[in-house]
């Protein structure tokens, strides 16, 4: 029998930016806290939610306006598509982006088992769901 890897959660997600400055301000608007950096020989920094989410800006993105090729070119590409949060509410996170000027890039969604989510983009393209869980 194959041994399995005990996963005990998710350490941290990764997201490729060009400007530190811009995205930092924008997963502030988030809740995220800045922790440290940049660090390391890619650079990243990283930011930390009080909800225990940690994520890091790796610094490396050549461009400041690029599209993103997993979502926005004709041809589809492997890869991650974006990350969901899980928030309580959509209505609250759609309240919270409008006094932030945070354009919708979708939704807000209904899905068929109950659960709701809305899609953001980061500045540098990279699509960011705030998800509500069905009530059970």
């Amino acid at each position: 029998m194959t041994k399995t890897i005990e996963i005990t959660g998710v350490a941290h997600l990764g997201i490729r930016v060009h400007d530190l400055e811009r995205s930092r301000q924008f997963y502030e608007k988030l809740g995220f806290e800045f922790i440290l950096g940049p660090v390391g020989p890619e650079p990243v920094a990283i930011l930390k939610h009080p909800a225990g989410v940690e994520i890091n800006l790796v610094l490396n993105a050549s461009e400041a306006t690029a599209d993103n090729v997993l979502m926005d070119v004709e041809s589809k590409h492997a890869g991650y598509t974006h990350v969901a949060l899980a928030v309580r509410s959509v209505d609250d996170a759609c309240t919270m982006f409008a006094e932030a000027g945070i354009e919708l890039s979708g939704g807000p969604n209904n899905y068929p088992n109950g659960a709701r989510g809305v899609f953001v983009r980061d500045p540098d393209r990279n699509v960011v769901e705030l998800y509500q869980r069905a009530v059970e």
